[in-house]
């Protein structure tokens, strides 16, 4: 019973661990909004969660033949997906944060995340009422 419940879940769960992650990467962006040369970073949700789920389409990791060999310095799991923001207006220090992007970004991003507990919360309801027979 438990891995059926796992199988049923594990999409909402990878949707909700790149979407935690992705608004990680947009708070750090605000946060570094002043510092000189700081490039604005965003995860492509469609394709890092098709690449999650079995569907790669997206570049993979590398491959290393010695454990001395240096690893990924993003820590995402979904660091294949990882990209630079495209520059609307530039600044004279080098920044690419755009806060009028990035609290848009941010506020869809929540309000996704809410959508998707909301979701994971009335489908385990539905399992509990199913299981129970009330």
């Amino acid at each position: 019973m438990k891995t059926q419940l796992d199988n049923a879940l594990q999409f909402q769960q990878t949707a909700l661990n790149l979407q935690a992650q992705r608004q990680q990467m947009l708070a750090s962006n605000i946060a570094n909004a002043d510092t000189p040369n700081y490039k604005a970073r965003d995860i492509d949700f469609r394709s890092a969660l098709k690449g999650a789920i079995g569907e790669r389409s997206g570049p993979l990791a590398l491959s290393g033949t010695s454990e001395r060999h240096l690893t990924s310095s993003d820590s995402t799991a979904f660091g294949a997906y990882v990209g630079y923001r495209r520059d609307f207006q530039s600044n004279v220090d080098g920044n690419t944060v755009n806060m009028d992007v990035e609290r848009a970004a941010f506020a869809e991003n929540s309000a996704h995340y809410e959508a998707s507990i909301s979701f994971i919360n009335s489908l385990l309801r539905g399992m509990q009422t199913a299981i129970s027979g009330q």
